[in-house]
């Protein structure tokens, strides 16, 4: 699999930040990993055939046919939350919380031994470019199992209330930008707190979910403890709605969450919601300018803009905005996208043809509500769905595309004078997930975080993780906290 890298027009002279070289293609090899034909759902620790029927998943690159998945049916959901509650009460609830972590502890390690396969295998699935998820994703995900782990057998001792217990099973829904890493977000800290789980990947992105399950037979967790049911939309709300499920945690758009949170309202289920946002990420004139362009790079095209938290809005004061927007463009003119096989390229392929389609459908009305467009000399792979970097600029809080979550490598630029303007501006939205602060002040940086209604404020920096901190937003963001001691919490009931 082959593609052209982006790269400046033949006819542009080379820059301090633009080599006057090109890079030899560095692909991974696909051998790495084996996908079957066909795959079944898993449940009660074996895979098995489903009732419903099927659907095929491709590489976002290349839009080849990767393989058949079995579309779970109601019926499917139930048999896997049965499993799941019977290995609650039988199995997983009533074992010693330290021997529930040394499961945890050998799933990380059996991540860490396979993570070149699974990361191979999420490129393939998802499109996003091998060195995020060889360097980024699939280390985090071990971690998270590592850190949580650790707590299996201190849930007394984290300030979580007296008696500290299980719910009994979890039904979690999944997106696709981040596949493996959000399934480690949810399940390890379920399983930690003594919880069983019945999880339903992305239609678009089911292997490394499925590749996971081998993962869960390799350590020999106890059959029923994770249960892994595929398919769309009608799958996702079997689990949500079944009536023997405790806790709902679904990661995705706003719209879906709304359902979810319609559907659970007057029932004894606990839920948490990870949903939509439109970040700002604030450059104010005293900040290291080199740094925050690479920081802006980093907060909307790592994983193709597919993350709920990047920066799609750039606030940037007005006596700089010049010199970043240039900058930020020579930055952006040595981007590489293509091939997410090869090491070199930094920015993948869209996930699916319909998330191309609404990234383009936004960006044309941005143009048409009158802000400049600009993209860099960019050849696109002929096959597979893909979109170059983008830069809007004269956009004001009004336009659509400083509103609505694009979900791709579109960043918004807008400006402000004062500190006064930058958090009314940055606060403008009906999200609330995260925003950054660029600044060589700390004070400006402690005054500013504290007036920003965002669950993550990034400090000269911008889409860091750690499992020890705690995720999650507000307003149309969704509620609870994902990570962290806190993060257990939604796991668990006690005493008080």
């Amino acid at each position: 699999m082959t593609s052209t890298p982006a790269r400046p027009a033949a006819s542009a002279p080379p820059s301090p930040a633009q080599p006057a070289f090109e890079y030899a293609p560095a692909p991974e090899s696909r051998s790495i990993v084996d996908i079957a034909p066909s795959y079944g759902l898993f449940i009660d620790g074996e895979f098995v055939d489903g009732t419903g029927g099927s659907f095929t998943t491709v590489n976002p690159a290349t839009e080849e046919v990767l393989t058949e998945v079995t579309a779970a049916s109601a019926a499917d959901v139930d048999r896997a939350v049965r499993a799941a509650r019977k290995a609650f009460e039988k199995t997983w609830g009533p074992m010693r919380p330290a021997d529930r972590g040394k499961y945890l502890f050998r799933i990380a390690r059996l991540l860490q031994e396979r993570a070149r396969e699974f990361a191979v295998l999420e490129s393939l699935d998802n499109g996003k470019p091998i060195r995020e998820s060889r360097d980024i994703d699939i280390p985090l995900a071990a971690a998270h199992f590592f850190y949580h782990a650790g707590w299996a057998d201190k849930l007394d001792h984290a300030g979580l209330g007296p008696s500290p217990r299980p719910l009994g099973v979890a039904g979690q829904v999944i997106p696709w930008n981040f596949p493996l890493l959000m399934l480690a977000w949810k399940v390890a800290p379920a399983l930690a707190t003594g919880n069983t789980v019945v999880l339903k990947p992305a239609e678009t992105t089911p292997l490394t979910a499925l590749l996971f399950a081998e993962v869960c037979r390799q350590a020999d967790l106890p059959p029923g403890v994770v249960n892994i049911v595929t398919g769309a939309g009608d799958t996702g709300r079997a689990v949500v709605e079944h009536d023997d499920v405790d806790k709902v945690a679904f990661t995705g758009s706003t719209e879906v969450g709304r359902s979810i949170a319609r559907a659970v309202a007057g029932t004894r289920k606990r839920l948490t919601l990870e949903l939509g946002g439109k970040a700002a990420n604030i450059v104010f004139d005293d900040a290291p300018i080199d740094q925050a362009v690479e920081g802006i790079v980093q907060g909307i095209f790592f994983n193709q803009g597919h993350v709920c938290c990047a920066g799609s809005r750039l606030l940037v004061q007005e006596s700089i905005h010049d010199e970043v927007v240039a900058s930020l463009q020579r930055r952006i003119g040595t981007l590489r996208v293509g091939d997410p096989l090869d090491k070199n390229t930094d920015i993948g392929a869209i996930n699916s043809a319909e998330q191309l389609a609404r990234i383009r459908e936004l960006s044309d009305i941005g143009e048409a509500e009158g802000a400049q467009r600009w993209q860099p000399a960019c050849e696109l792979p002929e096959r597979g769905y893909w979109f170059p970097p983008t830069v809007f600029t004269d956009v004001s809080p009004a336009h659509r595309i400083a509103r609505d979550e694009v979900f791709g490598p579109v960043l918004s630029v807008l400006t402000f004078r004062t500190p006064d303007e930058a958090v009314a501006k940055a606060n403008n939205t009906t999200y609330g997930l995260s925003a950054g602060i660029w600044s060589e002040k700390g004070s400006r940086i402690l005054t500013i975080a504290d007036q920003l209604r965002a669950g993550v404020v990034w400090a000269n920096t911008f889409n860091k993780f750690d499992p020890t901190s705690p995720f999650g937003g507000y307003k149309q963001s969704g509620y609870g906290r994902e990570g962290g001691r806190q993060g257990l919490a939604a796991y668990l009931e006690s005493d008080r």
